[in-house]
């Protein structure tokens, strides 16, 4: 049997089957592409799945694939035991409808004993207990020994989900020998014990069912097979688990070295060392695919996993960040395979450590409150932590509640979740209504097929017009044979000029009309399979299936959309060359004259980096470079250094925009011919969006005209109103601001004056209670700060004084102010305590210091009897 490093498998298996006529796939992204069934690709067939139901038209008839996989559903089991894991790759070949069952598993068999010359008497094969087809193709045709074949039931060996295709399956063992067996008298295949190891199954999808448990034979049959990387290399390395096979044990051996600890000396501390080498693969592949952490979805599973491995770091005592160091390692097993992944390494590890730090900055806030609230528990002897606290632990320190219950879980406790999913269904309801509706305008399903209409011919790269047929007619979630007048319809056509919204660019907007029709296009979306949906208004008559038409889109819009995802172009060439080649695009939105560009980066950017990027971006545009657009495989393009969007899964043949040397990249959008149509460039505002994210605002082109024009008036007004010159303002501004400054102070010392004046002026109107002096007076129009500082300078004139000012503002409301002298605050009274009993009686409240305070009331209509109450209030105090 030979020993095979996991990069040598996985090359001789993809080789294998292309020497076999099948088409290679690259792995898809772990985000599924126009698939919303799924959060994160965890199957090799799960991006295959338009080819299988005939949604797409496969490259060929048979495919292979290394696909990378993410499955989350038992995280808090990963670490616990070296046999789960959250990442893993999987094998595959694929049949669409062209091969079956004997060559499926006459290949499977020479690859494992001829390829990978595994020994025959520890291969094992189970099929369906019903499947004679397939039990004879193995004993008879490729001669299994019949003692090494099993039949298997609907639960172990039959391949369904709900209604659709569905059939048998075949399953490959290995047997790891005597010593591995559970010691029941029945193990044998099957068997949950470590002995026979299930490493490959073959699914022939056969059948259709209606989810009734009735069958029916399809008319094209499928091959799907998996088989599981990792666990292929632990058969042929002959380990123990796939923490030892070469790529991972190398990167667990880097975990050890940062931490200072030795896997296999102490069990807990194997679980940690255990979940930081399998989290840190899963976040280098996610982060790679241009997933970024984030508070929902995909994005929560990566934060998820990135916390989950800082704080088992934390625990072996690694207080600093340390992951990003370790995800070098994982690229540098794996970049052969995913070279990407080397292209990306500089994001990768900022966007690991800069998740790092964000743990340590806020969450380590909320794991001393967990430790606070556990304790508190265990005192009193309670199991259950609050959905409330459990709540607040994810709001307001940032802890993911599944950290919660792990760390919970550690201790015997748990939370009251209920409780806890109540107040974020609570949570979600009050973001949505503060969001409102904002459903946009591309097609929703319905339930309507579009199956049988044809793809859309899209003629808009080059022509702003073009004729076309009307093919379908979607009005009021139904099929319609036609739309009149005043009604709103989704209409496809064989061919089309309009630009449908993709890529971040805005859809185009125009006319359709016909023989006793006209319509106003105002959006246009695209399904998956390339048919264009025009969302359209009948202004006049009716619209027919069947009709011919004249589609003709807004010219000077197209050409303003154009010259700002030109501008989009330019300004992701600056911001790499300005900020560093770790800007990647993580968003964008391209409107007329107008732009919205998301990149990844760690800190905002200064203005004198805004001032370089829009320098270079003015340069590029003065520099009046050609634009030309062209069709090339995809692994030419990257040969050329084409910029491919994050995470972005290309065909073979893709189109690639260059503008001149500056800048080339991938795109399907609509272009200018020539960088100096752009016109001008302006960046509007940056700002942060998400952790390592940030969005640069822009204009260009009439936007920018406009725009100068505006500030241009703005300027103008603001120096007629200060009565000097545009080109003077600056001076005159600061001239008037320090004229106003001096006035202030003058009025500040007045005022001050004033206030003394009054002061001794109120002295007159004291009364002696309890040995001191109490004062209770409204002064009229007097502000807060007027208020303050009489009862303070009566304070330092009177230190026996209690005394309450009271005014009324324009909007009705009370102020108070009071103040105690120091001896009248040694004898009980206490400033704070009297503001807050008299601003009750006007409906308010307040309070402060003993011998200072400020208080407000809504009645001032009760103003009189609160200032009557003043004496009976310190007389009570003062007993």
């Amino acid at each position: 049997m030979k020993k095979l490093g996991v990069n040598e498998l996985r090359e001789l298996f993809l080789n294998f089957f292309e020497q076999k006529e099948h088409y290679r796939f690259k792995s898809f992204p772990l985000v599924p592409q126009n698939d919303h069934s799924l959060l994160l690709i965890n199957a090799g067939m799960a991006p295959l799945k338009p080819y299988f139901t005939g949604e797409l038209t496969p490259p060929a008839p048979r495919a292979t694939s290394c696909q990378k996989c993410i499955r989350t559903p038992d995280i808090e089991n990963v670490g616990k035991d070296a046999r789960h894991g959250t990442y893993f790759e999987m094998l595959g070949n694929f049949s669409f409808g062209d091969y079956f069952k004997r060559e499926a598993c006459s290949w499977a068999w020479e690859f494992i004993t001829e390829v990978l010359e595994l020994p025959v008497d520890r291969l094992y094969v189970s099929v369906f207990h019903d499947d004679n087809e397939a039990y004879d193709i193995w004993t008879q045709e490729i001669g299994v020994d019949p003692s090494h074949m099993v039949r298997l039931g609907r639960e172990d060996n039959f391949w369904e989900i709900g209604s659709g295709p569905c059939g048998p399956c075949s399953e490959i063992y290995f047997d790891r020998g005597e010593q591995y067996r559970c010691h029941r008298p029945d193990c044998s295949v099957g068997c949950d014990c470590d002995r026979y190891v299930e490493f490959w199954n073959l699914v022939f999808t056969q059948f259709n069912s209606d989810g009734k448990g009735n069958y029916t034979p399809l008319e094209k049959k499928n091959i799907d097979t998996g088989m599981g990387l990792e666990r292929l290399a632990c058969i042929m390395q002959e380990v123990e688990s796939l923490l030892e096979i070469d790529t991972v044990a190398r990167i667990l051996a880097h975990v050890c070295r940062l931490t200072d600890k030795e896997y296999g000396a102490d069990a807990k501390t194997d679980v940690s060392l255990r979940i930081i080498t399998d989290h840190i693969r899963s976040t280098t592949m996610m982060i790679c695919d241009g997933i970024m952490p984030s508070n929902a979805g995909r994005g929560y599973v990566l934060r998820r996993l990135l916390r989950r491995a800082a704080r088992h770091g934390r625990l072996l005592g690694v207080t600093e960040p340390f992951l990003y160091e370790l995800c070098r390692t994982v690229i540098a097993e794996n970049e052969n395979a995913y070279p990407e992944l080397k292209e990306k390494e500089t994001f990768i590890t900022a966007v690991i450590r800069a998740e790092e730090e964000r743990f340590g900055s806020t969450v380590e806030t909320g794991l001393a409150r967990l430790e606070g609230m556990v304790a508190e528990l265990k005192a009193k002897n309670e199991r259950v932590l609050s959905g409330a606290d459990a709540f607040k632990l994810y709001d307001t320190d940032g802890l993911p509640v599944d950290l919660t219950l792990e760390i919970l879980a550690e201790h015997g406790l748990e939370a009251d979740i209920a409780a806890f999913e109540k107040l974020m269904h609570e949570q979600r309801d009050r973001a949505k209504k503060a969001r409102g509706n904002t459903a946009d305008l591309g097609w929703e399903d319905d339930g309507v097929s579009l199956h049988d209409v044809p793809p859309t011919e899209f003629c808009g790269y080059t022509e702003t017009k073009c004729s076309g047929r009307v093919l379908a007619i979607v009005r009021d979630g139904e099929m319609s044979g036609q739309a009149g007048e005043g009604d709103s319809a989704a209409v496809l056509t064989d061919r089309t000029p309009f630009y449908a919204e993709s890529g971040g660019q805005t859809a185009d907007r125009g006319y359709m009309t016909g023989d006793g029709f006209e319509a106003e296009v105002l959006n246009v979306t695209k399904t998956p399979d390339g048919k264009y949906i025009h969302q359209v208004r009948v202004a006049r008559g009716r619209m027919d299936v069947g009709a011919q038409a004249e589609l003709e889109l807004e010219s000077v819009r197209r050409a303003a959309i154009s010259r700002a995802h030109s501008a989009t172009h330019l300004l992701q060439k600056a911001l790499r060359e300005t900020l560093g080649d770790h800007v990647e695009q993580s968003g964008s939105l391209v409107e007329p004259d107008r732009l919205r560009f998301d990149f990844s980066h760690f800190s905002a950017v200064t203005p004198e980096q805004i001032a370089e990027i829009e320098d270079r971006v003015n340069g590029a545009v003065l520099a009046g470079l050609e634009i030309s657009v062209s069709e090339m495989p995809v692994d030419e393009a990257k040969k050329l250094g084409a910029m491919a969007l994050f995470g972005e899964k290309y065909g073979d043949v893709v189109r690639v925009v260059r503008m001149g040397d500056y800048s080339i990249e991938l795109c399907g959008g609509t272009h200018l011919d020539n960088t100096a149509k752009v016109g001008g460039f302006k960046i509007l505002s940056e700002a942060s969006v998400a952790a390592g994210i940030r969005r640069v605002e822009a204009c260009c082109g009439m936007e920018l005209i406009r725009l100068m024009r505006e500030r241009e008036s703005v300027i103008a007004s603001a120096a007629e109103t200060l009565k000097t010159a545009p080109a003077e303002l600056v001076r005159r501004a600061a001239q008037v601001t320090e004229e106003l400054r001096q006035s202030l102070s003058v009025r500040e010392k007045l005022e001050s004056r004033l206030a003394a004046f009054k002061a001794i002026e109120l002295m007159d109107f004291t009364k002696t209670v309890g040995g001191v002096k109490v004062l209770a007076v409204k002064v009229d129009e007097t502000g807060a700060d007027a208020l303050r500082s009489l009862t303070d300078s009566l304070r330092d004139r009177l230190p026996d004084v209690v005394c309450v000012l009271a005014s009324v503002a324009e909007d009705g409301n009370v102020r108070f102010a009071a103040a105690c002298g120091p001896e009248a605050v040694s004898k009980g009274a206490h400033a704070g305590n009297i503001l807050k009993a008299v601003a009750k009686i006007c409906g308010g409240g307040g309070g402060g210091r003993p011998d200072s305070a400020t208080a407000g009331g809504k009645d001032a209509s009760k103003l009189e009897e609160a200032l009557e109450a003043v004496n009976n209030i310190v007389a009570d105090m003062l007993k």
